[in-house]
């Protein structure tokens, strides 16, 4: 997703005092898991509501424009990767040292506050994908945000027997945060009473690694390319009749995959107003 800037403007504040940030909202978490890769939690507007894989824009105030002494907010699309019944809202980050947003948003502490647009919107949703046995979320990098929040939407086990969740980084580090996610499914007692006891036992999770050594290394597509991604998980081959698939990664990821949906497995891209079996996230940039 790429950093932009609002058009809305705020003035300035002398420095002895903290400008109101518009939208404000209260960090409440963070936690750095790699020297690239932070997640952190924040409050939630009462009125908010939003379906689980959609994204808000969020951000913080740029510096103040010395000729005009006002500044602009600078927003970024990010996925929610809390789930939808979640009292407050997660997001996962990539940091980007000189990036016009994230240089500043990595820095953030619990008591800070941020901008959140109360506007979701995605195509991560389930009222895009026609009904199917079994699910695949397909992530790159911080692209398994949105899959955090499917991953614990009740919705999701609902729908589905089987979820397969495959994560692909360059390093091992870059997993962790999906894979303790996923591993605490286990033990949430509130999950496990809403959805079922073992839901957690529907989820294949296949992480890869394309740079550091790990137990499984190379890219997703390779491995479906093979047949060896789909040994590996002991499932077949996807199928138009049985197989939903979502997609958020890096743009040659999203073409790459969206050309063998469409060329090899014969899926359909779908949307909100017209659901079908696989859906992309296009404002996802990693």
């Amino acid at each position: 997703m790429n950093e932009q800037t609002a058009v809305t403007e705020a003035t300035a504040v002398p420095a002895t005092k903290k400008p109101a940030l518009p939208d404000a909202q209260t960090v409440t978490q963070v936690k750095h898991w790699t020297d690239r890769l932070f997640s952190f939690r924040v409050t939630r507007p009462a009125s908010l509501r939003f379906r689980s894989g959609e994204f808000v824009m969020i951000g913080l105030m740029g510096d103040v424009n010395e000729k005009t002494g006002k500044q602009k907010p600078l927003l970024r699309a990010y996925s929610i990767a809390s789930p939808s019944w979640d009292e407050e809202m997660e997001f996962y980050s990539i940091k980007v040292q000189d990036g016009p947003l994230t240089s500043k948003l990595q820095h953030i502490k619990v008591g800070d506050e941020i901008i959140m647009r109360p506007k979701p919107v995605g195509t991560l949703v389930h009222d895009a994908l026609v009904p199917g046995k079994r699910i695949w979320f397909f992530a790159t990098g911080t692209g398994f945000a949105p899959f955090a929040s499917l991953l614990r939407e009740p919705e999701t086990y609902e729908k589905f027997d089987e979820v397969i969740i495959t994560h692909t980084c360059r390093e091992a580090g870059e997993l962790t945060y999906g894979a303790e996610l996923i591993e605490s499914l286990k033990h949430d007692e509130l999950l496990n009473e809403v959805i079922g006891e073992g839901f957690w036992k529907k989820i294949k999770y296949y992480p890869t690694t394309t740079r550091e050594e790990s137990p499984k290394m190379g890219r997703i597509t390779d491995l479906m390319r093979s047949g060896e991604a789909f040994k590996d998980l002991g499932v077949e081959p996807l199928n138009p009749d049985t197989d939903r698939a979502m997609i958020c990664g890096n743009m040659a990821f999203n073409l790459e995959l969206k050309d063998l949906f469409e060329n090899t497995y014969n899926l359909e891209e779908g949307a909100n107003s017209k659901p079908a079996h696989y859906v992309v996230e296009k404002a996802f940039l990693d």
